[in-house]
């Protein structure tokens, strides 16, 4: 090697050294490229020809993302509200009870709410989203206005809901067996070409959207601000109940358009299981991609990054047939390290 190389050898290792030391973005997209290696690695090259075998890989890809769509749209909105310094335990069970708003509202077996007053089609699909969407925000306003006005601490706040919102709707819901009608899964599995990519496309526009509003507005500004020193953020003129009752809402919301994109794109919800264990895929997500837990700082495309590493550690598991049972302790060691390593950048 001559000394030309050598020196850019050391230039390249010192660049990298300083990024993966300084920008957590930096290392979190060299853990997901890691990860997608790995996971080509897994899937083999036994294939006929080239063309085969990245078809193969484009199908596998384009069904992980598929699949974690609706989480990761939920965790877009875990995000901002972890960057206040609080937590919503509730987004799983909120899935389910907007969920089953939807599925009540249009309910194609004769007992559809909207049918019964004479709106059916694409007029009754239009109500139906608002409506959901809108209680979404509802319930996201409730946990807000408990969490910024009833000054309960976010964990109990949003434990609380979640028991209420899940509670309520199996009640309610219980040997129910509502269908959607065909013209609602199109949302979810209309076609662009040869693929079924809707929530895939839905899921980057809202990223992109919260990325902006993290990166470009005031109200992202303020959410880091409240998250780093509540106090010092309103003697600065911030008010603090606001945005922590607005990221509230914000996530109500979104956890409403993914309870959309889920019944939209499998037709049905299961009222006992569905959403259980969605808080903690996208709390996972959310630190992975360097979320503080402790509040003040965030990356809605570190989020992105880290949801795609969450995805993509659930298909090898499955690849390596790792029983389902276990899955999750893989998940919460990565969450360990994640916050061990935050916190060891903090006192550094």
């Amino acid at each position: 090697m001559t000394e030309q190389n050598t020196n850019v050898m050391v230039r390249f290792l010192t660049w990298f050294k300083h990024n993966w030391s300084n920008s957590p973005l930096f290392s979190i997209f060299i853990a997901l490229i890691v990860m997608v290696i790995l996971q080509t690695i897994v899937l083999g090259f036994d294939y006929p020809t080239f063309g085969d075998w990245f078809q193969s890989w484009i199908n596998n890809w384009l069904n992980i993302l598929r699949n974690n769509a609706s989480i990761a749209i939920v965790a877009l909105g875990m995000t901002f509200v972890i960057m206040t310094g609080g937590i919503d335990l509730a987004v799983g069970a909120t899935l389910v009870t907007t969920g089953a708003l939807a599925m009540t509202l249009l309910d194609a077996t004769g007992n559809g709410l909207l049918a019964s007053m004479g709106i059916t089609g694409w007029g009754a699909i239009v109500i139906t989203i608002i409506v959901v969407i809108a209680f979404g925000y509802l319930l996201g306003a409730l946990i807000g206005v408990t969490v910024s006005r009833g000054m309960v601490p976010p964990f109990i706040a949003t434990l609380g809901a979640m028991m209420v919102f899940r509670s309520v709707t199996q009640h309610y819901m219980q040997g129910a067996s509502p269908r959607v009608p065909s013209e609602f899964l199109l949302i979810s599995n209309l076609k662009i070409g040869d693929y079924m990519i809707m929530p895939i496309i839905y899921w980057l526009v809202i990223a992109a959207i919260m990325y902006y509003i993290s990166k470009h507005t005031t109200f992202g500004r303020q959410i880091i601000a409240v998250g780093s020193n509540e106090r010092a953020a309103r003697l600065s003129g911030i008010n603090v109940k606001k945005v922590k009752f607005w990221v509230y809402a914000l996530s109500g919301v979104l956890v409403a358009i993914a309870a959309i994109i889920q019944v939209s794109r499998i037709g049905s919800m299961d009222f006992a299981g569905s959403g259980r264990g969605m808080e903690m895929d996208a709390i996972a997500a959310a630190v992975v991609g360097g979320t503080s837990m402790m509040g003040g700082r965030g990356f809605i495309l570190g989020t992105v990054y880290g949801m795609l590493i969450i995805a993509v550690l659930n298909n090898l598991l499955n690849l390596f047939g790792v029983p389902p049972l276990l899955r999750d302790a893989f998940k919460g060691a990565i969450v360990i390290a994640a916050v061990l390593l935050q916190r060891k950048e903090q006192t550094s």
